[in-house]
């Protein structure tokens, strides 16, 4: 891997070496809006052997990464697929990095009567944490209440980036859904149903805005029968969505999901009911995991880069623990459509 310079970071700044420098070794002459340019682009360049002592600003009253040593992943479940262990795993690399240690801190999926947070999140324990996979506002509240520094994967749909005491990231899918449903819409097809829980998450209800989008562009409304929107426990996926699909009395000519979870829930009922895909029915998802397909090229999905998410998640942090003042940011991750067997037909 080539070694990043301060030239480096000259050239893609378009100034000059100098300038950099200055930044560096806190010389004068440098406005505070390019020292920030600067700074972002040594951390997305991954200068990191620089951001200690880049990062100990005197202005902010913090001592940069150095005291940094340890930051906790907060999460509802324990994970064990793929697509959440490959965010963590990255996680857990780019701190390594900076020689700061990751605590993994579970927290249960529902608020229960006298429930508390875990002490580590509030005693000093930790510098900064990273909320992945929290959707319960109860338990979101009590963590957005937190003083520490924090960055939140995706929130409820009931909580607005405006309420949240940190930064928000968020996987980009309203685009990526409406390529995915335009696609299928041009072939030809216009009864088109959607599944999955448009409350759990603001990612979730962004996708099913572009499954709207999508319809609308076409002239079409969408059909309610043809559509699971409603909430769905934890686990409680399997059952509700055959009950759902049991109950459907014409079904569509495609199923839009909110992911590939979901997804190969419906695959499953489809083939074990003598449905032809996608001949009969086409069918997306969401996140590009192959796990949930004996066949990792069949179902057209948009591809999440969880190694640039993690990379991200850590970056984003480690920018809000040395500057807590600066305005929050909702920052979104592009993903990129990839179109499988599921969706290719001849109508």
């Amino acid at each position: 891997m080539k070694k990043i310079t301060m030239q480096d970071i000259a050239d893609e700044l378009h100034i000059s070496r100098v300038t950099v420098w200055k930044v560096f070794n806190r010389q004068p002459g440098v406005s505070p809006a390019l020292e920030q340019k600067i700074i972002n682009k040594a951390l997305e360049l991954g200068y990191h052997k620089t951001v200690p002592s880049l990062l100990s600003s005197e202005d902010t009253g913090s001592s940069g990464t150095k005291d940094i040593t340890a930051v906790s992943i907060v999460v509802s479940r324990p994970e064990s697929s793929i697509f959440w262990m490959n965010i963590i795993h990255q996680i857990a690399k780019e701190l390594n990095k900076f020689s700061i240690n990751l605590i993994y801190t579970y927290l249960p999926s529902r608020m229960t009567d006298g429930y508390r947070l875990p002490s580590v999140l509030s005693d000093g324990t930790v510098q900064g944490i990273i909320v992945l996979n929290v959707y319960d506002l109860n338990i979101l509240t009590l963590i957005n209440q937190l003083t520490i520094p924090k960055v939140f994967l995706d929130t409820v749909t009931q909580m607005s980036s405006e309420q949240l005491s940190g930064d928000l990231v968020l996987l980009e899918g309203k685009n990526s859904i409406y390529q995915i449903t335009e696609s299928i819409l041009q072939k030809g097809r216009r009864r088109i149903g959607f599944i999955g829980d448009i409350g759990y998450a603001q990612t979730n209800f962004h996708r099913y805005e572009g499954f709207l989008q999508a319809l609308e562009h076409h002239g079409i409304a969408a059909d309610p029968s043809l559509c699971l929107t409603a909430p769905i426990g934890i686990e409680a996926y399997a059952e509700v969505i055959h009950t759902f699909l049991d109950n459907v009395r014409e079904m569509p000519q495609a199923f839009v999901c909110v992911s590939d979870y979901v997804a190969h829930f419906v695959l499953k009922y489809l083939l074990e009911h003598n449905f032809q895909v996608p001949s009969d029915i086409a069918v997306s998802g969401f996140d590009g995991q192959a796990e949930y397909s004996d066949s990792p090229d069949f179902l057209t999905t948009a591809c999440v880069d969880t190694r640039a998410l993690g990379k991200r998640l850590v970056r984003q942090l480690l920018f809000r623990i040395e500057y807590p003042d600066f305005p929050t940011e909702v920052i979104y991750q592009h993903t990129k459509v990839i179109y499988g067997a599921s969706t290719d037909f001849e109508f």
